[in-house]
Order: C-alpha cells, then structure tokens, then sequence
C-alpha cells in the first residue's frame, strides 16, 4: 500500500494566497521527511478553493526540493492546454526527476477558464477524448503529427523523449481522473489507471474499479496490465487521540473554506449548479475516510484496499487550514498510521 498527500493549496477564510501556497510547499516537505510515497498536486484557476494555477509547476519546485518523493499532479487540467505543451513538460520532469513524476489529467468542469483560457465550451463537452490520446501519443513515440477535429500539425519529433530518461520507466505514469461511467471507459480502453474522487465512498469506488477491468478486458488489454493497474483513492485525513477530537478540527475549518471556494466556481456558459452544503459535505467526509485515531486511520486505509482493490491514496491533510496543525498532521501518518498498515 502506497500512501501520499493530496495538497490543494487551500485558501481559508482570513489568509491570503501566500500563506496558502507556502503550506502547500512545506507540507510536501514534511511528508518526504515522514516517510510519505507521493505528493498529488491539485490545480485550479481564479478560485480559493485551490490557488495553485498550475500544478504542473509546483511539481518542479517540488521535484527540486525533495529526493525520494514522487510528485503527481491531480489533477492538470486537459482542455485549458495544449496536449503537446503538457507533454512536453511532463516528459522534461519525467527525465530531470529520475522518473519521480507522475501526470493526473482531468477533463475540469464548466467554467470560465474555458473562455479565458480560449478553449471554449466544446473542448470540456466534446474534446477530452483527442487531447488525451494526443497527449499519450506525444509519451510513447519518437514523433507525433495529428489530424483531428481540435489539432491538425505535420509530424514533428519528440523532443526531449520520455525514454531518454536513465531509469527503467519509459516514461511518466498517466492517470486520469474518473467521474462517471463514460471516463471510467475512456481510462481503462487505454490502459490508463483511476483518480477516484474522495466524495464517494468504498462502495462506489469497488463498482468503478469492476468497471474498469470490465471495460479494460472488452478493449482487448493484456490481463497483465489489468491486475498491475495502480487506481488512486483520494480522501481526507486528521489524526487526533480522539476521533471527536480529529472531526472537530476539520468541522470548525473546513466548511468556511469550502462555503468560499464553491460558491467562487463561475460557469462559462450561466448554466445554474447547485452547491454541497459546506457543512454536511464536511461530516460526509469524516465519515468516509481516515478521520480518528492512528488506528482508526489505519484499519480504515486498509479497509478500504480490501474492498476496492485500490492500492494507492492521495490523503488531503491540510483541513485544519492551519501550517502547524497541518505538519503534525503529515507527521503523525508518518510515524503512527504507517507502521501499522506495513504490519497489516
């Protein structure tokens, strides 16, 4: 079992974007220091629900900053890029890591960055399917060129090429960030693993599991590749002596942050959106995943893999929206839930 942190970069009620990027920095820190195997990076634009921009570029830094930490971003957001840009950026940090990195890609939602971003509605509606093949291609050939209904280019070659890299990986993990029967089909016909949301719970996330390897068969992949499939589980996770203890400090954060960040989402197109109550999304969260004691987390995580299947969790950490809380936090997962889930 693989445990990381899932960092949002979060930005509570009363702080400014600095101190919200600066946890996000030192709580990735900490968690190579704690024993930690991955950092997932999320991004978002124009929103405090995460003020990271660019998860793509935090990873850099990161991958810079640390030594043994794998770095994934969870997820960059396909239709607001180029897919060429990306891959190039992703197959540069593959290289320069040592194979540290792994590329999360989600297909985002209905927001302006659509329009900022000049992608239009059509890329998020209609486009994810070509940007992520081209994208894919751009990791796994010596030279690319496309023909499709969003980009048509001659072929050019791959520069630098992912399998340059001195490691044994040929290049970046891709994953892809599943919501819904369609994206669980698109990731497993390609062989790609799941990102599963930390809104849904053991139940739901064993039926997309099953799901994927039924479609994964169907497409013709090798059963091989079907049973190493690495899924990611995200969920959220504070430790505390008490579990009373542990929900309290995320009830008494959380919601502010997240009554903010929703409601600052803007569609691009005025299309109406109803928003999860701050509140009892929070209690549902706490309810889900490893939220207690250092045993309770632990025999949670395991549960969780026993009946999923899942392997890996991207676990965030900073709901206590505090920089010290949140060290401790990532500290006591090192120390105290990890060594247990090593003996399970």
């Amino acid at each position: 079992m693989r445990v990381g942190s899932f960092v949002l970069a979060a930005q509570f009620p009363g702080q400014g974007e600095g101190e919200a990027l600066h946890r996000a920095v030192r709580s990735a820190e900490v968690a190579e220091e704690a024993g930690l195997d991955t950092v997932w990076l999320a991004e978002h634009h124009f929103v405090p629900y995460g003020t990271c921009p660019s998860a793509v570029t935090l990873a850099a830094l990161l991958l810079g900053r640390t030594r043994r930490l794998r770095v994934g971003t969870a997820v960059s957001v396909l239709p607001t890029v180029h897919p060429v840009a990306l891959g190039e950026q992703a197959a540069l940090l593959h290289i320069t890591s040592g194979g540290r990195f792994s590329l999360g890609l989600g297909r985002g939602g209905p927001w302006v960055d659509l329009e900022v971003f000049g992608a239009g509605l059509e890329a998020y509606e209609k486009g994810f399917p070509e940007s992520l093949d081209l994208l894919v291609r751009w990791l796994r050939e010596p030279s690319v060129g496309a023909d499709g209904e969003r980009y048509r280019f001659r072929e050019v070659p791959v520069v630098p090429r992912p399998s340059e890299s001195l490691t044994e990986t040929e290049g970046p993990e891709v994953v892809v960030a599943c919501t819904s029967p369609a994206s669980v089909r698109l990731a497993a016909e390609r062989g790609l693993p799941m990102l599963l949301g930390m809104h849904i719970g053991d139940e739901e996330k064993a039926e997309m599991v099953a799901l994927w390897r039924r479609h994964a068969r169907a497409s013709g992949r090798p059963s091989g590749e079907i049973h190493r499939a690495a899924h990611v589980s995200a969920g959220v996770c504070q430790i505390a002596d008490r579990r009373t203890d542990a929900a309290e400090t995320l009830l008494k954060a959380m919601p502010g942050w997240l009554r903010q960040g929703l409601r600052a989402h803007v569609t691009v197109d005025g299309r109406q959106r109803q928003m999860r109550d701050p509140l009892a999304y929070t209690e549902l969260l706490c309810g889900l995943h490893p939220v207690g004691t250092p045993r309770l987390c632990a025999d949670r995580l395991a549960a969780t893999s026993e009946r999923t299947g899942i392997s890996r969790f991207a676990l965030l950490v900073e709901g206590s929206g505090d920089l010290a809380a949140t060290e401790e936090n990532v500290r006591r997962l090192g120390a105290e839930v990890l060594p247990q889930l090593a003996r399970n």
